[in-house]
């Protein structure tokens, strides 16, 4: 299955979303989420002699499919919603709401503390372009594979997993991994997500967790002492029609590929119980030793056996670029994981 021409999408109008701060423990901080990153990712493209491909313009419909028309539309106008109110040029709420099931709010600041979870997830002019151009990648990855390519990348930032249906967070502001999926499910009965980022992809599993036709699966860093914190634990297993459904496999802070290693080999076992027709994955690099947010401890020899094991799965895949921030070894890992994953396939 598949080929070394792997389809590669990705669009320069992603870079163009480049908020400066975030808030963390009190404290505005440079963002590790900056432009730079895609250059890095593009070094391993070229490595790999892969081509870019420009993604399509596929309209709202595949983000409607997994976002709420008042999130969509909120994304799309609340900065200059904010800047006509007098706000600063990063639009970060300073309130949230305690149950989300009330009136609507009518200001700006009210429905950035409504659609936007945390302070690590600030719009700025080109936000909602570069979303929605990142988002369009991971279309275009997703029907590559609906139309018989055995796999397709999507360089998409900014990432999605921490977004849920109507709300931003954590870097991510549209699911792209989510979108993927359920343009999978057009021409599959039954998908699995994969999701291999330092973070659990929270908004992943919140947008699957009372379905049946969508699996989830992630291994990542122990909630109980890092973000997200109040998603990501073994025992959350899914609700409703989706129980059973989602698997968690938190890990240690430090561990490094061995742990990691032994956690994937028991996603993939999931995986393979659920028999899926196809398989996005959520290809967070930022488990990487060298990565600044430090939470785990993935070299770059265990990210070339993860992509192994991920690519001897006999299963059409998308993989959608989640997280993995500047450093040393960003591009190697990628590049690592490729030549790993291509060179089982």
């Amino acid at each position: 299955m598949g080929s070394a021409t792997l389809p590669v999408f990705y669009a320069p109008a992603q870079k163009a979303h480049a908020p400066e701060t975030f808030v963390v423990a009190g404290r505005s901080r440079p963002i590790p989420e900056v432009p730079a990153r895609v250059d890095e990712l593009l070094t391993a493209i070229e490595r790999l002699g892969l081509a870019l491909q420009t993604p399509d313009d596929h309209g709202l419909a595949p983000l409607a499919a997994v976002h709420t028309p008042e999130y969509i539309d909120f994304l799309q106008t609340i900065h200059a919603d904010w800047q006509a109110l007098g706000g600063s040029e990063q639009v970060v709420p300073h309130i949230h709401p305690l149950t989300r099931d009330g009136v609507y709010p009518g200001t700006p600041v009210g429905r950035a503390g409504y659609h936007q979870a945390d302070t690590s997830c600030p719009i700025v002019g080109a936000t909602w372009d570069a979303a929605r151009t990142s988002a369009h990648a991971a279309v275009s990855a997703a029907e590559a594979v609906v139309g018989g390519a055995g796999e397709a990348y999507a360089l998409c930032r900014p990432p999605g997993h921490h977004a849920f249906t109507d709300v931003a967070g954590g870097f991510c502001y549209l699911n792209n991994s989510a979108i993927a999926a359920e343009r999978l499910r057009r021409g599959h009965d039954r998908v699995a997500v994969l999701d291999i980022d330092l973070h659990h992809g929270n908004g992943t599993q919140g947008i699957f967790y009372h379905r049946a036709d969508v699996l989830t699966a992630s291994v990542h860093v122990d909630p109980d002492v890092f973000y997200p914190f109040f998603w990501g634990f073994a025992a959350e297993r899914g609700k409703a029609a989706g129980l059973g459904y989602n698997l968690n496999r938190p890990l240690p802070l430090g561990a490094g590929d061995e742990v990691f290693l032994q956690a994937l080999d028991e996603l993939l076992a999931r995986i393979a119980a659920f028999a899926p027709d196809a398989l996005v994955l959520a290809l967070g690099l930022d488990a990487s030793v060298d990565d600044p947010f430090g939470g785990l401890a993935v070299t770059p020899d265990g990210f070339a056996r993860i992509g192994e094991r991920i690519g001897a799965l006999d299963l059409p895949v998308a993989l959608i670029q989640e997280g993995g921030y500047v450093s040393a070894t960003l591009g190697e890992n990628l590049f690592r994981f490729m030549s790993g994953f291509l060179g089982v396939r």
